[in-house]
This record gives structure tokens, sequence and C-alpha cells, in this order.
């Protein structure tokens, strides 16, 4: 049983729920979006830690979602809790300036966000220091692609390592256990690209941030 979906005292009242017309659009849309991301029931429910029963009730309009469940969908779907609800989502910019990518520091790296927040895609350029993280071992879902700008590269993908030099590029399965570092004491400069937003459990290959757990 889902931990949204636990047992109450027999005879206890159920808990209220929303009216259904409070979210009138939210039915269709998770429909809508759980078929845009090409899940089925089963795998949606799943990824968001619900019974495919639970995610059927949602999507027929007999069940109104809670704030986690939305969040968890939202995570699922790549999308934000407002596109679920229905409200109108501002159109994300198809172009993005060199002027407009501020530089954001990641246990000891520097990233760039050089695509659109908010897509199950998404695209960074990242310069990777000397002797930062070479030792940390990532395995999460996803897959990634990365592409060598300038330096050179050590990818260790399993039990081998890989050297990359400028023009390299790199794709994998994000769950074969991967180390990056640089080879040089310049550092190493890359274009990356991972789907790790379509999992609701994965951060960022960037390595541990403050707060955050390896």
């Amino acid at each position: 049983m889902s931990s949204s979906e636990t047992e109450r005292p027999s005879g206890a009242a159920a808990p209220a729920e929303p009216a259904a017309a409070a979210l009138p659009a939210v039915a269709p849309q998770l429909r809508a979006l759980r078929r845009q991301a090409s899940l089925t029931l089963e795998a949606a429910a799943r990824a968001a830690g619900l019974s495919p029963a639970h995610l059927s009730r949602l999507e027929t309009g007999q069940r109104q979602p809670s704030l986690p469940m939305l969040l968890a969908l939202a995570r699922v779907y790549g999308t934000t809790v407002s596109e679920l609800l229905g409200e109108t989502v501002a159109e994300r910019d198809s172009v993005i300036r060199a002027a407009d990518m501020e530089p954001t520091a990641a246990g000891g790296w520097t990233y760039w966000q050089a695509g659109a927040p908010g897509r199950g895609m998404q695209a960074l350029r990242v310069h990777v220091p000397h002797g930062s993280q070479g030792d940390i071992v990532r395995v999460h879902p996803g897959e990634e692609w990365l592409h060598v700008l300038r330096g050179r590269l050590r990818l260790r993908l399993g039990d081998t390592t890989h050297r990359l030099a400028a023009g390299d590029s790199a794709h994998f399965d994000s769950l074969t256990p991967h180390r990056i570092a640089a080879e040089d004491h310049d550092g190493v400069e890359l274009l990356f690209v991972h789907t790790l937003l379509q999992s609701p459990t994965a951060a960022l290959c960037l390595g541990p941030t403050p707060g955050d757990v390896s």
C-alpha cells in the first residue's frame, strides 16, 4: 500500500477532500501529461510512489491529489505543479543567450544552464577543476551525453577508464557507475546533457551540494 493511502481505524471518518470542482483541470491534465511523457499508468504510478489504481482514480477525477502527489507527478512528467493544475505556463524560450547564463557552483564544479528549465532533457556547460570530485562514483537513473570543449577528461565507466580530448564525446546509461575528472591542471570544460529530470529521486550529476546526501 502506498504511503498516500494509509489505513484509517474502523469507523473513522474519511478526511475531507477538496470538492471536484475545486481542481477542474487536474484529471484530464494528468492523463494528457502522462501520455505526452509516453508512460503507462503502471510506470508513472511506480515512479511517483502511487498505486496504479490510485493514479487511475486521480486521472478520472474520482480522487483529488494532495500537494505531495502533485509534486511527485510533476517531477515524473518533467513539468510544474502549475501546469498540472492547468494554469497558463509562460512559453519557454528556445534560444539561451550567453549573457543570460549565470554561473552556479556545485560541489567544486561550475556550470551554466545551456537549455530551458523544466524540460525532460537538461543541457549544461560545465567547468570541472583539476582534483575536484574525481573519486566520487555516481549511479542514478537517466542518460548522459557529454562533449569535451577544452582540456582533457578522464571518464571511468564501470571498470573501464576513457581519456577524452577536445572534440571527443561520450553517451552512456547513468546506471553504469561513473566518475568524471579533469586530466589537466587548468581543468576541463564540457557540454553536458542529461535526462535526470525524469527521475523523481535523482539529483544533478554534479556531486553533493550543501545539505545533500550522496
